[in-house]
């Protein structure tokens, strides 16, 4: 999805700063799909406001420079629906993990296992965040997100566990 529509599909959850909608996507149930900075973000917003997509209001802070928060307008809903309307391409599966995975046997293939181990890890922790997501998520197309990025990473982590041992002898054994 890019980053406009992606603002748009935000901010039709409610209004946002445009650090709320970075802290999201970075850190929040989007980071699991889709990535975007706060270099995209923000002029994303500029366009959207020029293009009256969304609106823009400021509020005033103690201190500090007025908070700008953006809400969707009619027409934002209407361009955000006509987004949804067609059906999104193919996930893209780019895995730096897998990259060094097959460059490392051919470098250095004792640092396969500890790359195996560090994602195995790294899963976990996913795992473990997209449960307490999940927990307090009630909106039910939310909970079927999260769901279904707890079943990719759980599927991801008991196949490296399974496989580990049986690659690492596969390596381990001599070149017929």
């Amino acid at each position: 999805m890019d980053i406009p529509t992606l603002c748009l599909g935000i901010l039709s959850l409610g209004d946002a700063t445009g650090y709320e909608i970075k802290k999201m996507v970075a850190e929040g149930s989007f980071s699991f799909f889709s990535e975007a900075s706060f270099g995209s973000i923000y002029p994303a917003l500029t366009r959207l406001t020029e293009e009256g997509l969304i609106s823009c209001r400021a509020e005033a802070q103690s201190k500090r420079p007025d908070k700008k928060i953006y809400s969707l307008t009619p027409a934002g809903r209407a361009e955000l629906e006509a987004a949804l309307a067609n059906s999104p391409g193919p996930d893209r599966n780019r895995s730096d993990f897998l990259a060094a995975l097959l460059f490392a046997e051919a470098v250095a293939p004792h640092r396969i296992e500890d790359l195996i181990d560090e994602r195995i890890a790294h899963h976990g922790e996913q795992i473990e965040a997209l449960e307490v997501m999940l927990g307090a998520e009630e909106g039910a197309a939310s909970r079927f997100v999260l769901e279904y990025g707890i079943v990719m990473q759980k599927a991801a982590h008991d196949f490296l566990v399974k496989k580990k041992k049986g690659l690492i002898a596969g390596m381990m054994a001599p070149a017929s």
